[in-house]
């Protein structure tokens, strides 16, 4: 299994754009600014969408996507892209994104009949199949409703991303019960304000090699969501903890690929 990181970033500047993960050529986790940089057919190529939750940094591609790819999808024939998300993060798109005032509704253009978007509302612990990848849906911990998604090899391996989230027990709990390989995680500040991202529901460095204890299986970290500027910074406090995991800064452009025996 092939991830493409398109973008890792918690906001934007030269050189960083937010989180979007491309899986194989058809699946997308989130859709931040790094949707951008792939190439029309790949934008048309993707089936469905992956979203975490309703904030700007992981959605506002998606109806950006769904301009580019609209002709070339209807000349090749192609089905609507599937947006999977919480019912409460299809809420929020519909009203405050496509919504006819911010962005056109794609979910009924070019037509009602045959649209470019169409929204499947989704649950935490829900199991599914998008082609040929079982994804399950995760808890997560932010200040609007939010999930997370591992998404499974065929040996059963999972890349789990956590999505934005702070202190998130039900997750640990659940990881505990899968073959973990690759953890994408959030750590969005230094701990010099981790009052910020106690209010924010993100983590800091302490916080997440807190977290990372009740990880009990060898997995490569992946450290995503920080803010431009403090990467070095980020890092260099999380690689001071006496912690268990090798934890890595994830970078924009990168791929990550599981074998077929589930590692890096």
């Amino acid at each position: 299994m092939q991830i493409r990181v398109l973008g890792c970033a918690g906001s934007i500047a030269a050189g960083n754009r937010t989180t979007s993960f491309l899986i194989g050529s058809d699946i997308l986790v989130d859709a931040g600014t790094g949707v951008g940089d792939l190439r029309l057919d790949e934008m048309a190529a993707i089936d469905h969408i992956l979203v975490s939750h309703s904030h700007l940094d992981h959605v506002l591609a998606i109806g950006l996507l769904a301009d580019s790819v609209t002709r070339l999808r209807r000349v090749e024939g192609r089905p609507p892209v599937q947006v999977h998300a919480l019912p409460a993060t299809i809420d929020a798109l519909r009203a405050h994104v496509f919504n006819g005032v911010i962005w056109p509704d794609f979910t009924r253009l070019p037509s009602i009949d045959a649209p470019v978007l169409v929204f499947r509302p989704i649950a935490v612990g829900q199991q599914l199949r998008l082609a040929d990848r079982r994804v399950e849906v995760l808890p997560a911990a932010h200040t609007v409703p939010a999930c997370g998604f591992a998404v499974f090899d065929a040996q059963g391996g999972a890349w789990v991303y956590s999505g934005d989230t702070g202190p998130n027990p039900a997750l640990w709990e659940r990881l505990a019960g899968l073959r973990v390989r690759m953890l994408v995680i959030e750590t969005a500040f230094r701990d010099e304000e981790r009052e910020l991202a106690r209010v924010s529901r993100h983590l800091h460095p302490a916080q997440l090699c807190e977290e990372l204890r009740a990880l009990d299986q060898p997995a490569e970290v992946y450290v995503t969501h920080v803010k431009p500027g403090e990467l070095d910074g980020v890092m260099a406090q999380i690689h001071a903890q006496d912690g268990a995991h090798r934890v890595h800064a994830l970078v924009s452009g990168q791929v990550l690929t599981l074998d077929e025996r589930g590692q890096v």
